[in-house]
């Protein structure tokens, strides 16, 4: 447990380590949560985000959203800018291994007294058709130039190719492809270990999930309507998942590049080596900077992949093309990333590279990386929670430029992989879900212990402390009925 006498209570939901928590810290750090989501929050949290505000050319204040836990150097839920015009630097610690790691939404015209009597089907369906699991291999066979081409144009290269719709691009991210990406940054072994992972899903707390808006779970009945969302009782399909092994050789042969050339080179110490990193205007920032654009269009690629595979699930459980069934997206969020934003500070318009690492972007209405169809109501953010509770869907909001535009990512682990497999068997949480009405196909019963709802924080309350911090807030709850894991 933190000591509180130390940290300043700016709020109900907003917690401040101020620069004397630990010595080299450049600017404060700022906590999201309410006080019982921040007493469950691990030692390591706080030590890592003061080290975050420690890092070359920080601006505003390092924080850490309500989901947060230790991570890598940045802690999960960690949110940093950095100032390229003052030294600022790029850190793979504040990314993570698994570049761009996000979630994708997707509507149907289906309706649970449709879908249950089929849902064992449907997910055996899913199962046989979207590999999971370590080491999967994906169905779409290219060749080292061919995906040379998927790392710089992402979801564009899908869709041309007819694993996708147009629109797919209108409501993804960054239109599922990040300009800058250079294949020639990234090494030969990458290459090679993102080659035959382009429509896997994973494993750990990846998943694939089809879920139920029920009209008592709908916070904003007109918006929600808006995105998509304008059935009672709707079946929706989320998934979660990022650039698999390719994303953690990037950011693994960075790093060690980084701590070869931080301080010879650069002279920056820092206090943790998992904070390595870099000017990003310097030959070692730039290389990484394109080479990580590539692990967020290769993790766009992969979603595009998948989403075509649900498709073609869909269409024949129920005998019914994908347009028919109305599958249309209603959006993709990334978690690990860092990008050249505008943003103000201290009342001055200036660009900076936003960290973000198991945080969501959350733009408000009007920003112009939204896209038309949500300009005038903002950026949708879909915050993924355990297997046994279900996600959110959420708005971008005008205070959201207290934290760069950021907001949570999912609920947060509460305990280590380890722990939760000693506390629950694979076999029988099975069993259990289904006696709730939640059929769960999984790579391995053991990996299916580690993801225990009881292993995570409550969604519940992770969404209200950022809906009253008035980062984001909630349209719509989604609750499981059938999920394949890794």
């Amino acid at each position: 447990m933190p000591d509180l006498s130390r940290i300043h209570r700016l709020s109900d939901t907003v917690w401040e380590l101020p620069p004397t928590y630990r010595p080299g810290m450049r600017v404060p750090a700022r906590i999201i949560a309410t006080e019982k989501l921040l007493q469950c929050m691990d030692d390591a949290v706080f030590r890592q985000i003061s080290n975050v505000a420690t890092l070359p050319g920080i601006v505003g204040n390092a924080l850490c959203m309500p989901d947060g836990h230790s991570g890598y150097g940045f802690p999960i839920g960690g949110v940093a800018a950095t100032d390229p015009a003052e030294g600022g630097v790029i850190s793979p610690g504040g990314i993570g291994f698994d570049i761009n790691c996000g979630m994708r939404l997707v509507r149907t015209d289906l309706t649970l007294k449709e879908v249950m009597p089929r849902i064992e089907d449907l997910v055996n369906e899913l199962f046989r058709r979207i590999p999971a699991g370590v080491g999967s291999q994906g169905a779409l066979k290219v060749s080292s130039d061919e995906f040379g081409e998927i790392l710089e144009q992402g979801s564009g290269w899908c869709v041309r190719r007819g694993l996708g719709w147009p629109e797919d691009l209108e409501l993804t991210e960054e239109r599922g492809s990040l300009s800058g990406a250079d294949a020639y940054k990234v090494s030969r072994k990458a290459i090679e270990r993102g080659l035959p992972q382009v429509g896997t899903l994973g494993s750990g707390n990846h998943y694939l999930e089809i879920q139920v808006v029920r009209p008592e779970n709908v916070h904003d009945p007109e918006v929600a309507s808006r995105l998509g969302l304008d059935i009672p009782e709707q079946i929706v399909v989320t998934f979660h998942c990022g650039s698999r092994g390719f994303g953690h050789q990037v950011a693994s042969e960075y790093l060690e590049l980084f701590l070869g050339v931080m301080k010879k080179k650069y002279g920056i110490e820092i206090l943790d080596p998992e904070l390595a990193c870099a000017p990003l205007d310097s030959p070692e920032g730039r290389d990484y900077f394109s080479a990580m654009k590539c692990g967020l269009n290769m993790a766009f690629a992969n979603r595009q992949v998948i989403l075509h595979h649900i498709r073609q699930a869909f269409a024949s459980v129920f005998g019914r093309s994908a347009q028919d069934l109305g599958m249309r997206m209603v959006y993709d969020v990334s978690h690990n990333t860092a990008k050249l934003e505008t943003h103000e500070v201290r009342g001055i318009q200036k660009q900076l590279l936003v960290h973000r690492k198991g945080a969501t972007r959350a733009f408000k209405a009007g920003m112009p990386d939204v896209p038309n169809l949500y300009r005038t109501l903002g950026q949708p953010v879909i915050i993924g929670g355990s297997m046994e509770t279900g996600s959110y869907l959420l708005m971008g909001v005008d205070g959201g430029k207290e934290t760069f535009f950021s907001t949570a990512h999912g609920s947060g682990r509460t305990m280590s992989r380890a722990k939760a497999r000693k506390k629950w068997r694979g076999d029988k949480l099975q069993r259990e879900l289904m006696h709730r009405g939640i059929f769960v196909r999984a790579v391995s019963l053991r990996g299916l212990a580690e993801e225990a709802g009881g292993a995570y924080k409550d969604i519940d309350e992770v969404v209200d402390a950022i809906s009253r911090a008035g980062i984001s807030r909630p349209l719509a709850r989604l609750v499981p009925i059938g999920n394949i894991k890794g």
